[in-house]
């Protein structure tokens, strides 16, 4: 298992719909491995494969006192409540703003060897779902804020360093802070 390099704001593939998967094989298995060590070293909630530059509908979480992962996901809200809370993002460094989401959500996909299976969250795993699931259909959490947040963010993000120069990025190209 090794910790894999963070795609950053704007790269791309953080704007592409991630491919369905089809195989379930070791290079599955592994990438998945790579990326629960990825979100653990640099301390987020979740991560999705377009986060480490990989077209699949993979995410994994560890958060709400839950770890795992979800393979071509499809989530679904419980319920009207909804939550505003702080949202950051692996591939936005440094930015934190209010975000509203579903409070009780079910995501339903399969695990890496191709087997069914549901995960109800609530909270901040319900926040995580939405947002990693936001990840592999290309859309950024930005684009989820209030008017003022969002102007608020982007000028943070234009005058970001890992935005202006991007080797100010930590050595293996990997966000510096924030949280998925």
């Amino acid at each position: 298992m090794s910790v894999l390099p963070i795609r950053i704001y704007p790269d791309p593939v953080l704007r592409t719909r991630a491919d369905e998967v089809t195989v379930f094989d070791a290079d599955l298995a592994r990438l998945v491995d790579d990326m629960i060590d990825t979100m653990h070293h640099h301390n987020g909630a979740g991560l999705a494969a377009p986060q480490v530059g990989v077209s699949k509908r993979v995410f994994v979480f560890g958060c709400g006192g839950r770890e795992g992962h979800i393979i071509n996901p499809v989530w679904r809200a419980v319920g009207d409540e909804t939550q505003t809370g702080p949202e950051g993002c692996l591939s936005i460094p440094e930015i934190l703003e209010p975000c509203t989401r579903h409070l009780n959500v079910v995501a339903e996909g399969v695990d890496v060897h191709g087997e069914s299976l549901a995960i109800e969250g609530t909270e901040i795993l319900a926040r995580c779902i939405q947002h990693e699931t936001d990840h592999l259909d290309g859309v950024l959490f930005l684009s989820r804020l209030e008017p003022e947040d969002r102007k608020r963010a982007m000028k943070a993000i234009r005058s970001a360093p890992w935005f202006t120069d991007p080797a100010s990025t930590l050595g293996d190209g990997a966000a510096i802070g924030g949280r998925a």
